[in-house]
């Protein structure tokens, strides 16, 4: 139990700056539309916490260089995610049209991404400062309570991915 304490408490400490969403707080729920390999459906986070974790990962653009390397990383990883019971789910301002196609192409059909509003940014604090209507690049872990057990925010994309992954692995631990 007191790895998985240290770890809360390093996760706590090094809480970003970007997100306003702290370990602990119950994430909003919301309603929207996703696209998962090209095909667009209604996503409710309350339901997919029903199925286990939710990684939530807001993202600025489809198609833009950082992006479309987050997304291949966590495509490659997606399997190992489904192993813990976890799934994933990215989230920008994009229309659904421009996210169908970037589900098929750059999330390779493993995860759904899905269209983030004004108001669900709002929701999660994540709007970019220097950008209006796009989002920074955040990635929550959210347990099927909905609450938070992991935030990390940084443009830079390159440990999102790992980072997510390691935390659902120790909030699976936990549980065992």
């Amino acid at each position: 139990m007191r790895p998985l304490i240290a770890f809360i408490a390093a996760v706590t400490i090094a809480a970003p700056a970007f997100a306003s969403l702290s370990v602990g707080a119950k994430a909003p729920d919301f309603q929207t539309y996703a696209a998962l390999a090209g095909k667009v459906r209604t996503l409710k986070l309350s339901d997919e916490l029903k199925k286990g974790p939710v990684v939530l990962y807001f993202f600025p653009a489809a198609f833009t260089p950082g992006c479309t390397l987050e997304a291949h990383e966590f495509a490659e990883a997606s399997d190992d995610f489904r192993k813990m019971g976890a799934q994933v789910i990215g989230l920008s301002a994009d229309p659904i049209d421009k996210l169908s196609k970037f589900s098929r192409e750059a999330c390779r059909d493993k995860f759904a991404v899905a269209s983030a509003g004004p108001s669900l940014i709002a929701k999660y604090d994540v709007k970019l400062p220097a950008r209006e209507g796009l989002s920074n690049r955040t990635s929550y872990v959210i347990a099927p309570d909905g609450r938070v057990t992991y935030v990390h925010s940084d443009m830079n994309p390159r440990d999102h991915v790992k980072n997510t992954l390691a935390a659902v692995r120790e909030w699976k631990a936990a549980r065992r």
